[in-house]
């Protein structure tokens, strides 16, 4: 058995992330405004979560720009009460001082905190697309070829003090097995504390290939090595809604968004991530699931709340 998910699932929409680009799809949300949009049409949707990386507004390249990071989460907030879940991963590339920045200023309710290093590849992708709408795209992706997505035993201890000093929760990116044992560690040296809440992300290049029989594999070593948690899935491309719906059923939480799959079907480009929070959550009713408002996704997590952040 897995463990135990409780009567809501949280649906989080990841809005625009670092690996897609302009030239993907006209839909990618780059500018700040299209970002809120993107971050409402989850709300809207019923999504509970927002997953937030930013980007330079010109050229939709992928940043750490905090003023960035702050304009788009404040007037969030102004608007509704969607938990608003910041990335420590930032662009590929970013230097690791910049990444855990954001927790800092912003001190969010919920940052994503990436659970190991890998082979982070992208650059299969550049065949499929014979022109480019800005200069830096081809290059971007290419680099991935020689590209190592790193977060140390060290990056993780020196940003989870961070976290602590915020009160922050981490998300923790499991992209491998290995993963898992990290954070076990981790846990055993008391420098993550319990419970703790996973994200397996699954489907990319260089981390675990989306399947069925993977995902349980990682849920139940999980189990057995950590214990009691709380977790979510979110898989790249074609296997988005597959995997998401096996978590859903699973007992877990489950996490769509363009910054994981630009399509809403086969050959239809989704026009927001909220497009893609309304399949799932139509998929989730058909099994009795009923997504989690912000409210109870709060108290699913354990968050500090709202009036708890700086923005």
């Amino acid at each position: 058995m897995s463990p135990a998910r409780g009567p809501k699932a949280i649906i989080t929409g990841a809005v625009t992330g670092s690996i897609h680009t302009p030239t993907m799809s006209p839909h990618l949300p780059v500018t700040p405004e299209q970002l809120i949009e993107d971050i409402m049409s989850v709300y809207q949707a019923g999504g509970a979560v927002a997953h937030l990386h930013v980007r330079e507004p010109e050229t939709g390249r992928p940043n750490a720009d905090q003023e960035i990071y702050r304009q788009v989460a404040e007037e969030v907030k102004r608007r509704c009460d969607i938990v608003i879940c910041t990335t420590t991963g930032g662009r590929l590339g970013e230097p690791v001082e910049n990444r855990v920045r954001v927790v800092a200023n912003l001190k969010p309710e919920l940052a994503s905190l990436n659970a190991g290093s890998l082979n982070f590849a992208l650059f299969q992708i550049v065949k499929n697309y014979p022109e480019w709408k800005h200069e830096w795209e081809k290059e971007y992706l290419e680099g991935t070829e020689d590209f190592i997505f790193p977060n140390t035993f060290y990056t993780m201890r020196k940003f989870l003090e961070h976290f602590r000093a915020s009160r922050t929760k981490p998300e923790f990116e499991i992209y491998d097995v290995g993963m898992i044992n990290n954070l076990a560690h981790l846990i055993a040296n008391g420098i993550v504390q319990t419970p703790v809440y996973l994200q397996f992300v699954m489907g990319i290049l260089g981390g675990i290939p989306a399947t069925v029989e993977n995902l349980v594999f990682l849920v139940e070593t999980a189990r057995k090595q950590i214990g009691d948690f709380q977790w979510s899935v979110c898989a790249a491309g074609r296997f988005q809604f597959a995997m998401t719906t096996h978590a859903l059923l699973m007992g877990g939480h489950a996490r769509v968004g363009l910054e994981d799959n630009l399509y809403l079907e086969r050959n239809v480009l989704a026009k927001n991530s909220g497009e893609q929070v309304t399949k799932l959550i139509r998929i989730a009713k058909e099994f009795g699931i009923q997504p989690a408002t912000p409210a109870e996704a709060r108290e699913i997590l354990g968050l500090k709340g709202l009036d708890q952040v700086s923005f």
